[in-house]
């Protein structure tokens, strides 16, 4: 162990208060919009954003690591300087994320949305069930796990899509090469994909084409991965429900917002009470790691 404390900056006050425990550490406050400290900082907690914006200003002789309270870093290896270790929030999202996943599938399929915009009035209608469909999980890392397990028992046939063809004990993973055999067979696409250039605008034209009518895509990955142009243009045939979009914010004169059969909610995935024991315990382990001398956890840069 280090006989020196660790130096850990935070983003707000209410992280002391919740680490004023932890021994051999000095807290300070630093949100990120202002000045770098000048001394060396051993960890610095980013704010809870997705952007990559005011990490080339900083300078990596006085920063060790930075830990991400994102899963996502999308921009962070073209911003950040070289010499700083970065590290994205592994075990903090994944779980609300996939609850929010299947409750914007449940509210699209049962259109309690439609129900929300007809206040007032009693309109009786059938609408679509999770029971006896095919559901696609199309991305099978931490979220489309969880996705998976809350969808176990609500009656549904899961068809799990990945990069790459391979078995488990609970069957077959199929390929991404397979989606146009597949997606014809779908009533639902749960998309759970890293943003790379292989997935941007994945959901494109040809793919929405091949889904039969009626069918909902959830998109809880990034906006990025679907074409919003094209889901304008099906106007309605195929349904999106979407935690992300692109562009994002969604401008309020957006043609998606009115765009029949869109069901839309402001990047709120991983925004539940269950975020912060779960950010603030993988904290704690960085914490303990490096006093011990030993790497972080979860390193994406550096």
């Amino acid at each position: 162990m280090s006989d020196r404390r660790l130096h850990v900056t935070v983003p707000d006050i209410g992280w002391v208060d919740r680490l004023a425990d932890l021994a051999d550490v000095e807290l300070t406050v630093w949100d990120f919009t202002m000045p770098q400290p000048d001394r060396h900082i051993d960890l610095a907690v980013r704010p809870y954003t997705v952007a990559a914006t005011g990490l080339e200003l900083l300078d990596p002789s006085r920063i060790g690591v930075i830990q991400s309270q994102a899963l996502g870093y999308d921009g962070v290896a073209e911003t950040l300087p070289a010499g700083i270790t970065y590290c994205n929030a592994v075990g903090v999202h994944e779980e609300s994320t996939a609850e929010l996943a299947v409750a914007l599938l449940l509210a699209s399929q049962r259109e309690i949305d439609r129900y929300a915009r007809e206040r007032g009035e009693w309109n009786r209608r059938f609408t679509a069930s999770l029971i006896d469909r095919r559901i696609m999980l199309l991305g099978y890392g931490g979220i489309g796990v969880e996705v998976e397990k809350r969808l176990d028992g609500f009656g549904a046939e899961l068809v799990r899509v990945a990069s790459h063809r391979r078995e488990d004990d609970r069957g077959t993973i199929h390929g991404d090469d397979e989606l146009p055999a597949l997606l014809p067979t779908v009533d639902a696409v749960v998309l759970a994909v890293p943003l790379s250039d292989r997935t941007t605008q994945l959901v494109d034209d040809t793919f929405l084409a091949a889904l039969p009518d009626g069918a909902v895509v959830v998109n809880v990955s990034r906006g990025k991965v679907v074409d919003t142009d094209a889901v304008v243009r099906q106007g309605g045939r195929v349904r999106l429900a979407a935690d992300v979009t692109d562009p994002e914010p969604l401008p309020a004169d957006h043609p998606l917002w009115s765009t029949r059969g869109v069901l839309i909610s402001p990047h709120v995935g991983g925004m539940s009470s269950a975020m912060q024991p779960r950010i603030d315990a993988v904290v704690r382990r960085q914490v303990a790691l490096l006093l011990g001398g030993f790497g972080p956890e979860d390193v994406v840069l550096g």
